[in-house]
């Protein structure tokens, strides 16, 4: 399956190209529907983007009081928890100085917190956040269709927190489920997250790999052979994806 690979001088440069991506698929979505969709991720990416966000006047080309933010997955911690994704996304952007001014009925944090303070489980956050995804997202053959989706890669090839052999790899219903802990890769806490099967329906997948501990990963990935239920990330790989990688990582042709 074809997709677009854009090949960087090194991380900073991922993340101001994925900026000039974000930017202009949000103000797509905004001059289509009054309003935008995005998923968040989490990691060393993110942040790069969330400090490019907050420094680039280009982002101020954005009109955030009409975007709606979400969570493309979650660790099962409160918010508290330095490895929560959301306290980092609010820390770094969303209550920065510098950040954007979005309403605080457009931001959907998956309910983690909430559901731990109540003593429910990482089924029941998903679960609501599911119903959240059907009752605020048009949608695209019965899938929440969201506009711009952030992406990182584990080291291990997941995505999102799609590990590799997991359910969500081969989920077609759930928009949402829970993930276990993975013993393999730290935190070793449950997740919630989004099922691959919602790239189906998204405008633009936006992939940010940084790094040279990530070359081995994007050779598999772009290899001959494709088994997502090993390198999940292959999932991504989709025409409506911009792959954003550095020198250091790239597949040799």
């Amino acid at each position: 399956m074809r997709t677009s690979v854009i090949v960087c001088a090194d991380r900073s440069l991922i993340a101001v190209r994925a900026l000039d991506l974000l930017v202009d698929g949000l103000r797509m979505a905004i001059r289509l529907r009054g309003q935008a969709h995005l998923a968040l991720t989490g990691g060393s990416s993110a942040a790069a983007l969330f400090e490019q966000l907050c420094s680039d006047a280009r982002s101020d080309r954005v009109d955030w009081a009409r975007v709606h933010v979400w969570q493309g997955d979650e660790r099962f911690v409160p918010w508290t928890d330095p490895d929560s994704n959301w306290a980092a996304a609010r820390r770094h952007w969303l209550e920065h100085a510098d950040g954007p001014h979005i309403p605080a009925s457009q931001l959907h944090p998956i309910p983690v917190d909430q559901a731990i303070a109540e003593g429910r489980d990482a089924a029941w956050a998903a679960e609501q956040y599911a119903a959240e995804l059907d009752r605020l997202l048009p949608g695209v053959d019965d899938t929440p269709a969201l506009d711009v989706v952030l992406l990182g890669v584990g080291g291990d090839a997941h995505i999102l927190s799609t590990f590799p052999g997991t359910a969500p790899i081969t989920e077609d219903r759930r928009s949402v489920m829970p993930v276990a802990a993975p013993t393999h890769i730290e935190p070793h806490v449950a997740r919630v997250t989004l099922t691959p099967r919602l790239l189906r329906a998204a405008g633009l997948i936006i992939v940010m790999v940084p790094g040279a501990a990530k070359a081995g990963v994007m050779t598999e990935c772009f290899g001959a052979v494709r088994d997502p239920e090993r390198w999940p990330a292959q999932l991504a790989i989709r025409p409506n994806a911009v792959w954003l990688l550095d020198a250091d990582n790239a597949p040799m042709p």
